[in-house]
């Protein structure tokens, strides 16, 4: 299926590895991670100034909780940030509270994509940063009551497009080297997730998969990194469509904004050649599109009231 409308700037940024994208809806801002800057930022729409948050190691995820703070999914551990004005604009440092080690075992290993399940767990996945990279990584649920907890899933090298239906009960997800979104069921209470049977596939001109979200239709939106485009899945896995961007390393994509009416999604600079970034300047920006009225469904906030 060829690309439909263009997804056109939203706001021009540089980031290395823009990921983890979501709309904040008490705060009004869309947040994400810089990966490899070791920053979170927050844009208000409309507003010139961004919040620039340095931290002292790099955030493959992140989710807001109920009670304000952050939570972080940070390269080797699990940590909460305090944030005395969600609202606050120009360069902060931040010094996270560690909450549980991560994958100590494993020094190739880091934390990459994840957000919250629909009962409020921070659920998250990690990658492998060796040459090859092995399936060595994992998936795993946080929450106050049981701490870090592994989901009895495969081995992963690189751990993306996690996301949740709407009712909770199903868990999509991927390991990007495989081309192939996975959904299997999911109990968050106990956090069990049942046999992973194939969602989507995509073809060798069609990307890699990255980041995903579930709108309230149960649709699933799907950043495909290297061909310039996101996509979007009915619950029973046939492609609805595929939207262009015009960078071609697209990573997460997310719904919301002040009116719930838009697409964005976050693009990287990594891995591209000095040509490549002549030629498309805009890689790292922030990208997106209107959307019918209807489809956004809000993010859970981590249960940490």
């Amino acid at each position: 299926m060829s690309p439909q409308p263009l997804l056109t700037l939203a706001l021009a940024q540089a980031n290395q590895l823009g990921e983890g994208l979501q709309w904040h809806a008490p705060s009004g801002r869309w947040w994400w991670t810089d990966i490899q800057g070791a920053c979170l930022h927050a844009w208000t729409p409309g507003a010139s100034a961004t919040l620039q948050l340095r931290l002292p190691e790099r955030v493959g995820c992140f989710v807001h909780g109920r009670s304000g703070a952050l939570l972080l999914a940070m390269a080797k551990r699990v940590a909460r940030l305090a944030l005395p004005d969600p609202q606050a604009t120009g360069s902060i440092a931040g010094e996270p509270e560690t909450l549980a080690p991560l994958e100590a075992h494993l020094p190739s290993t880091r934390a990459n994509d994840g957000r919250c399940d629909r009962s409020g767990a921070f659920v998250f996945g990690t990658l492998d940063e060796g040459e090859p990279r092995r399936a060595i990584g994992g998936f795993y649920q946080y929450t106050r009551a049981h701490g870090l907890r592994r989901l009895a899933l495969d081995g992963v090298a690189i751990a993306n497009s996690l996301c949740f239906s709407p009712d909770g009960r199903l868990m999509y997800y991927c390991d990007t080297t495989t081309r192939r979104i996975l959904v299997c069921d999911y109990d968050s209470a106990s956090a069990r997730v049942g046999a992973p049977r194939v969602f989507a596939t995509k073809a060798e001109d069609e990307g890699w998969p990255d980041g995903s979200c579930i709108d309230a239709q149960g649709c699933l939106w799907n950043a495909e990194w290297g061909n310039a485009a996101v996509a979007r899945y009915a619950p029973d896995g046939r492609l609805l469509g595929r939207y262009a961007v015009p960078v071609g390393h697209v990573s997460c994509p997310a719904l919301g904004g002040p009116t719930g009416e838009q697409l964005l999604v976050t693009t990287a600079r990594e891995g591209l050649s000095t040509a490549e970034l002549m030629a498309r300047p805009l890689s790292g920006s922030l990208f997106g599109m209107a959307v019918a009225p209807g489809l956004y469904l809000a993010e859970p906030l981590f249960d940490d009231a």
